[in-house]
């Protein structure tokens, strides 16, 4: 794992195998079974997690009890609730593992304190959050510019095994359709 978050971070800034050390030491090690929570609406996002081996889904709840998927998560992706981590308010999120999962996750202290002691991890990480925001922004205009049927053969091109790992009534609300409209994409397909 160790290994892992060395390899990715090393795509953003290079760091030495010493600051690797003091970095990793500063990560905890979970492993989430397949349905369980990383985070539960109205509590406090304690951590940042780093996605090592699994699949999570970050969802709401609405108005009418349904449940609305905002993102998926899989290996050598970070995901939170950012609002909640960084403001220390309730996550109106909830986070769970599709699959089992195995995370390395770090605190808001121990986020500060290995940008203090690895000054070039605080450039890795800005990168890192430039690079969700640009996917989030491409993400609204691909929504806004897009047919669901493009969506979801964008989706299905961009990640190919990603259908066969994840429910297809999570894809459906993912895509904002109905999982009979998506049955029907898919026989189309």
């Amino acid at each position: 794992m160790k290994d892992q978050l060395h390899n990715y971070l090393n795509r953003y800034v290079i760091f030495s195998e010493e600051e690797m050390n003091i970095l990793f030491k500063l990560f905890e090690y979970r492993t989430f079974p397949k349905k369980e929570h990383l985070l539960v609406q109205d509590e406090l996002c304690k951590y940042q997690f780093f996605i090592t081996e699994g699949l999570v889904r970050s969802y709401y709840i609405d108005e009418k009890g349904d449940e609305r998927i905002t993102q998926f998560a899989i290996e050598n992706w970070w995901v939170t609730n950012l609002d909640s981590y960084k403001n220390l308010s309730p996550s109106a999120l909830f986070i769970q593992a599709i699959e089992k999962t195995t995370v390395l996750r770090i605190s808001k202290e121990n986020l500060e304190l290995a940008f203090e002691s690895i000054p070039k991890l605080e450039r890795a990480f800005r990168i890192i959050t430039e690079n969700m925001l640009v996917a989030i922004q491409k993400r609204y205009e691909f929504y806004q510019k897009k047919s669901s049927k493009e969506r979801y053969q964008q989706m299905i091109a961009a990640l190919p095994d990603f259908s066969q790992r994840v429910p297809q009534y999570m894809i459906a609300s993912y895509l904002e359709i109905s999982p009979e409209y998506l049955s029907s994409l898919r026989k189309d397909i």
